[in-house]
C-alpha cells in the first residue's frame, strides 16, 4: 500500500465540498496522470485519463489486477463517439437514446484511448453517463474517463462508498466527496456488443 499522496494532502479539508469544487480538483489530478475514485451511473469506480497507458497501468497495479481484462471508460456525449471508436454504427444512437437505465456499448474496435483497455480482441466498452458528477466530470475533462468497480480483484466489488476498502482510498489521489452518503439501491448497466452492421446482441 502506497502512502497518501501529495494530491491527498492538498485535498483533504472539509467534507462538505460544492459539486464544482470537485471536479476541478477531480480534473487537476487527471490532467496530471493521477488516479480518482467517484460516483457513477451505476456505483462507485475508480478512475483516471483513458488516453494515458501510465494513468491506465496504474489502476490495473491498485487493483492488483495481472490479467488484461478490459475496462471501460465514460464519456458524457453519444457525439463523442467518433473521436473513439473507428465505426459508430448508426444503430448506436437509436440504442443509446432508448435506453432506460445505464447502458454500456461494447465496440469492435477503439482509437485514441489507452490500448491497456481493450480486450485480447480489441474491442472496447463505452458507456454514455447521465448521472450528474460523471457527466459533468466527462464534460469539464474534455476526455473520455476510465470507470472499473473500485475493489481488488478478487473481492467484492462495493456497492457504496462506505464499502470500499482502505486499500483502495489509500491508492487513489483524490476521493469526490459528492455522493459519498448515498445508500440508494444500485444497478449494473446493460451491456450489448455491437458487430458489423449495426448487428447488436444483448449481453446483459
Amino acid at each position: 500500500m502506497r502512502g497518501k499522496s501529495c494530491f491527498q494532502t492538498l485535498y483533504s479539508n472539509p467534507m462538505n465540498k460544492t459539486i464544482t469544487e470537485d471536479i476541478k480538483k477531480a480534473c487537476e489530478v487527471l490532467r496530471a496522470g493521477g488516479l480518482i475514485l467517484y460516483p457513477t451511473d451505476t456505483i462507485w469506480g475508480i478512475g483516471c485519463d483513458a488516453t494515458n497507458d501510465e494513468a491506465v497501468q496504474k489502476v490495473y497495479d491498485l487493483k492488483r489486477r495481472t490479467d488484461r481484462k478490459a475496462m471501460l471508460v465514460l464519456t458524457d456525449s453519444p457525439d463523442e463517439l467518433e473521436t473513439y471508436v473507428p465505426d459508430v454504427p448508426a444503430v448506436t444512437h437509436d440504442l443509446i437514446e432508448a435506453a432506460d437505465k445505464p447502458l454500456t456499448i461494447i465496440f469492435s474496435g477503439s482509437k485514441n484511448l489507452s490500448k491497456l483497455l481493450a480486450a485480447e480482441d480489441g474491442s472496447i466498452g463505452i458507456r454514455v453517463t447521465r448521472e450528474e458528477f460523471s457527466r459533468r466530470l466527462c464534460e469539464q475533462f474534455r476526455k473520455p474517463i476510465v470507470s472499473t468497480s473500485a475493489n481488488v480483484s478478487g473481492e467484492v466489488f462495493p456497492s457504496f462508498f462506505s464499502e470500499i476498502s482502505e486499500t483502495i482510498k489509500d491508492g487513489v489521489d483524490y476521493i469526490v466527496h459528492y455522493r459519498r452518503g448515498d445508500t440508494g439501491e444500485t444497478q449494473p448497466s446493460s451491456i450489448i456488443k455491437l458487430g458489423e452492421g449495426g448487428v447488436f446482441k444483448l449481453i446483459r
